[in-house]
C-alpha cells in the first residue's frame, strides 16, 4: 500500500520535533502543516491542537516525528522519538529523519497497535505552503470520470492548508509554550498600509452605504415612476448604466463578509473595474478640457450635420428622378421624397436652433466622465441616437412601407396559386431587403460603443491582473516533478501549481451585464429585415429576446 506524505518545503531546515497535520484516511495521505520544536509538554500540545480544531474545524493531530541530525546528535534521540508515538497514539506513526545536508531523507512508519502491520511504500511530496494556502483550486469544467475524482482529492489537501490559517499566525517571537515552524514562523506577513486601509474602510463603507441607500430611495420614489421620466429611465443607456453602477457601489460598500471565494472575487473584480473605469474617465475629462477641445468639437458638429443633410438631400433628389436608369412611379416618388426632405429640413432647423447651446451642453457632458468612462460612452451613444433620430424615422417609414409591400405580394402570390392563409402555422413569404447605409452606419457605431461598455463592465479585471502577477492564486490543478532518487530512500516529488488559463478566468469570474438595448440573435435580426418588421433601439415591451 502506498502512503503519501505532503511535506512543506519551508520545514526542511526545522529543528527536531513532532509533525502536526491532518490524516486523510480515504486517500491514505498525511498533510504536514508544521513542526513543533523541543522542548514541549505533551499536555500543552494536545490543548493547543484542541483549540485549533475548534476554530478551524480541521482534524489536526500529531502524525509523527521529525529528526534533523544537524542540530541533534544524541544517540537516544531516535528512541525518544519512537516513544512519543505511545503518548500521542496515532496510527501509523510517521518518522522522517534528515541526515546533515543530504537531500535524501529516511522515512518509515510504525504501527504498534496493529495486529498485522504491513510495510508501506512511502512517497514524499514537497509543496509550497504559502502558495497552496493562498491559492484557490477551481474544479475542472469536465466533471466526469477520473479527472473529477482527482480534483476532489486535491481539493481536500488545498482545503486543509487553507483552513489552517490560524495555525500559521504564530511565529518564533511569540512568548508561548509551543514553538512552531511553518511558512510564517520567521514573522507574520503583513503590511502597515493594508492594515490602515482596513481600519479606514469600515467608516467609509458605512458612510457610502448610507448615501447609497438615500440615493436608491430617491430613485425608487414615485416621482420617477410618472411618464415621461419612467420612459427615459428605462430607454436611455445613460440611466441604465448609472443604475448598474449604483448596484456595483452597493455591493462594494456592503459590510457583510464574503461567504466564499466566488463572492470575494466578484467584489474585487467590481472594485477594480470601477476604479479603472473612473481613472479612464478622469483621463478623458482632462484631455477634453485641455486646449479648448470642447469648443473645437462644438464648432465641428454643425458643419458635420449640414454635410450629412446635404448628402441625404442629394440621395433623395437622385431617388426622386430616374435612379440607375429605372422608370419609377413619379407621383409616388415626389410624395415620399418631399416627405423625407421636409423631415431633414425640420431636423437641421432644430440643430441650428440648438447651436448656441451645444458647447455648454458638451461642457457639462464632459464633467460626467468623472463618473467613469462607461458613463461618458453611454452619454455619447444617447447623443448619437438623438442626432440621428431623423435617419431612424426614415428607416421606420421605409420598413413599414416595405412590410406592406411584402404582405401585399404574398397575398397576391397566394391568390395566384389558389392558396389561403394558414392560421395555425402563421406562414409569411419573405424576400431580400437592403438596409439604408446611413442607418447601418449608426447601428454599427452604437453597437461598438455598447460592446465597449459591456466589455468594461463584464471583464474580470482583478482576476486577470491576479492571474498575470500571481498565477498560483488561481489554480486549475497541480503537476508533480520527480526529484533525484536514491536506492532505499522514498520517492520524492515536487508539487507545483498549474494556473488557470486566461479563458477559464474570464469564463469563471465574468461579471453579469445589464443593458437597455435588445439582444436579438442574428437569425431574429435577419428575419425582421426580410419581413420589414421594426428593429427597436431599446427593449420593446412584450418582445421575446433571444
Amino acid at each position: 500500500m502506498v502512503l503519501k506524505v505532503f511535506f512543506p518545503s519551508c520545514c526542511s531546515s526545522a529543528d527536531s520535533g513532532i509533525l502536526i497535520g491532518r490524516w486523510i484516511s480515504e486517500q491514505n495521505s498525511a498533510v504536514i502543516l508544521a513542526v513543533v520544536h523541543f522542548p514541549f509538554i505533551p499536555v500543552q500540545v494536545k490543548q493547543y491542537l484542541g483549540e485549533v480544531q475548534r476554530v478551524t474545524k480541521v482534524g489536526v493531530s500529531v502524525l509523527g516525528s521529525w529528526s534533523n541530525s544537524k542540530q541533534e546528535k544524541e544517540d537516544s534521540l531516535s528512541e525518544f522519538l519512537e516513544d512519543l508515538g505511545t503518548i500521542f497514539c496515532h496510527e501509523p506513526w510517521i518518522q522522517i529523519s534528515k541526515e546533515g545536508d543530504s537531500k535524501f531523507w529516511s522515512c518509515s512508519t510504525l504501527q504498534k497497535h496493529s495486529k498485522n502491520p504491513q510495510e508501506e511504500e512511502i512517497i514524499l511530496v514537497y509543496y509550497d505552503q504559502r502558495k497552496v494556502m493562498l491559492s484557490h483550486l477551481h474544479p475542472p469544467l469536465d466533471t466526469a470520470g477520473q479527472r473529477a475524482e482527482d480534483a476532489s482529492k486535491l481539493s481536500a489537501i488545498f482545503d486543509t492548508v487553507a483552513r489552517s490559517r490560524v495555525l500559521f499566525m504564530t511565529d518564533r517571537y511569540d512568548e508561548g509554550p509551543i514553538k512552531l515552524t511553518h511558512w510564517q514562523s520567521d514573522g507574520v506577513e503583513a503590511s502597515i498600509i493594508v492594515e490602515l486601509m482596513k481600519q479606514a474602510s469600515v467608516p467609509a463603507c458605512m458612510l457610502l452605504t448610507f448615501l447609497l441607500s438615500l440615493l436608491s430611495g430617491i430613485c425608487r420614489s414615485r416621482v420617477l415612476k410618472f411618464w415621461p421620466l419612467s420612459f427615459l429611465w428605462s430607454k436611455l443607456s445613460t440611466c441604465e448604466q448609472l443604475g448598474h453602477r449604483l448596484q456595483h457601489l452597493q455591493v462594494i460598500s456592503s459590510t457583510k463578509k464574503a461567504q466564499n471565494q466566488n463572492q470575494l472575487m466578484r467584489k474585487a473584480n467590481i472594485f477594480v473595474s470601477l476604479l479603472i473605469d473612473v481613472a479612464l474617465g478622469i483621463l478623458l475629462m482632462s484631455w477634453l478640457y485641455r486646449k479648448n477641445r470642447i469648443g473645437h468639437l462644438a464648432d465641428t458638429l454643425i458643419p458635420v450635420a449640414d454635410h450629412v443633410a446635404e448628402e441625404l438631400q442629394d440621395l433623395l433628389q437622385w431617388l426622386m428622378g430616374a435612379p440607375a436608369g429605372l422608370k419609377m412611379n413619379r407621383a409616388l416618388d415626389q410624395v415620399l421624397g418631399r416627405f423625407f426632405l421636409y423631415h431633414i429640413h425640420l431636423w437641421i432647423s432644430y440643430i441650428h436652433l440648438l447651436s448656441p447651446f451645444i458647447e455648454m451642453i458638451l461642457w457639462y457632458v464632459g464633467l460626467s466622465a468623472c463618473l467613469g468612462l462607461t458613463v461618458a460612452l453611454c452619454i455619447l451613444s444617447d447623443i448619437i441616437a438623438l442626432l440621428t433620430f431623423h435617419i431612424y424615422c426614415f428607416y421606420v417609414y421605409g420598413a413599414r412601407l416595405y412590410c406592406l409591400k411584402i404582405y401585399g405580394l404574398s397575398s397576391l402570390w397566394r391568390l395566384f396559386r389558389g392558396k389561403k392563409w394558414n392560421v395555425l402555422r402563421q406562414r409569411v413569404d419573405s424576400c431580400s431587403y437592403d438596409l439604408d447605409q446611413l442607418r447601418l452606419l449608426v447601428v454599427i457605431v452604437q453597437g461598438l460603443i455598447h460592446l465597449l461598455v459591456d466589455l468594461i463592465d463584464s471583464l474580470p479585471l482583478y482576476s486577470l491582473i491576479l492571474r498575470l502577477c500571481r498565477s498560483y492564486r488561481l489554480a486549475a490543478g497541480v503537476k508533480f516533478r520527480v526529484l533525484e532518487q536514491q536506492d532505499g530512500k522514498p520517492l520524492r516529488l515536487l508539487m507545483q501549481i498549474n494556473p488557470l488559463s486566461y479563458g477559464g478566468v474570464v469564463q469563471t469570474y465574468r461579471l453579469p451585464t445589464y443593458s437597455c438595448y435588445p439582444r436579438d440573435s442574428w437569425a431574429s435580426l435577419c428575419k425582421k429585415l426580410f419581413l420589414g418588421e421594426l428593429i427597436y433601439p431599446w427593449k420593446h415591451k412584450g418582445e421575446k429576446q433571444n
